[in-house]
């Protein structure tokens, strides 16, 4: 489901490194050769490239981006470079600093829903190593009750293959389905259940919620009011049964209205861009009638264009 185009035959990261030196020695940027090989190669060669460019220039490739491009351009090189781990802790480390936002929180659930289990240990191990404490250190500063869910969504090691118990699945149907009818969503079975349960046993209970009560549960929770806690859960329910219109969701409302909200596109292109940018590209144009390329185009320009185009697969 990834949309980056790796070239059939990759240049060696010492090529690729050679190749951005370069293009940050020469008169002026080469800011398309930047484009051109790091927004086609995937987060392993990414690595590498860095790796190889400090051996051989005693610099870090980052910190070289960040002193030779700028702006909005510069901002989603910096986030596509990071080794994903990396990216996902400074990410959710930047959305606790402004905790009283559900938009900021939603990172939160990103990693935790739309990411593999094993990604996830890597971002709280590679939080401890960056900040000198742990991710459920800092999410204990979030007033509750988001703080309940979020740290049982981190903390978490979900069963990553496909088993599912259909009669577990009804019985904890019904059991969201009476607490989204009595508003308690922070009942603890309830948190137990979205935090522990593999997403394909979710994903069934959902289906089996859908069947007996004529609704998909996200129709259900709205019901529950318009507060901080509605709105989160709605989040963890898309995150984990439609990750695709979750982030789809998220670029149209980054482009949305006066201005554009930069770092919302570009942490849903960068972040997606090697898990499921396809299946995100196919449902867009369902949700919003317009295509997500078209929409990324009306509103950037230049350079910062061709990257989020690039790794949309839509940039040759």
């Amino acid at each position: 489901m990834s949309t980056i185009r790796v070239p059939d035959v990759v240049p060696s990261p010492k090529q690729d490194a050679e190749r951005l030196k370069q293009a940050f020695d020469g008169l002026g940027t080469d800011e398309k050769a930047i484009t051109w090989v790091l927004g086609r190669r995937n987060a392993g060669q990414r690595q590498k490239i860095k790796e190889t460019y400090q051996q051989l220039y005693k610099e870090n490739l980052i910190d070289r981006i960040k002193s030779e491009i700028s702006g909005d351009f510069r901002d989603v090189v910096v986030l596509w470079t990071q080794d994903p781990p990396e990216r996902d802790a400074k990410m959710a480390k930047e959305a606790l600093k402004k905790k009283s936002s559900i938009k900021h929180l939603q990172v939160l659930v990103e990693i935790a829903c739309a990411s593999s289990p094993y990604h996830l240990a890597e971002v709280r191990k590679t939080y401890c190593s960056l900040f000198e404490c742990s991710l459920e250190e800092d999410i204990a500063s979030v007033p509750l009750p988001q703080r309940k869910l979020l740290l049982a969504l981190v903390s978490s090691f979900r069963y990553d293959k496909q088993v599912v118990n259909m009669a577990v699945a009804n019985s904890e149907a019904t059991q969201l389905h009476e607490a989204i009818k009595a508003k308690k969503l922070d009942q603890d079975q309830v948190v137990h259940i979205l935090a522990t349960r593999n997403f394909y046993q979710l994903r069934a209970t959902f289906g089996c919620y859908e069947e007996k009560y004529g609704n998909h549960i996200e129709k259900d929770i709205k019901s529950c009011g318009k507060g901080d806690m509605v709105n989160l859960f709605k989040i963890v329910i898309l995150c984990i049964d439609a990750p695709e219109r979750h982030f789809a969701e998220v670029i149209r409302t980054s482009i949305l209205g006066l201005g554009t909200d930069e770092a919302s596109l570009n942490r849903a292109i960068v972040c997606r861009a090697e898990v499921d940018m396809k299946k995100i590209k196919e449902i867009y144009p369902l949700m919003y009638k317009d295509t997500l390329d078209s929409d990324v185009i009306g509103d950037t320009s230049g350079d910062y264009q061709d990257f989020l185009l690039t790794l949309t697969g839509s940039k040759l």
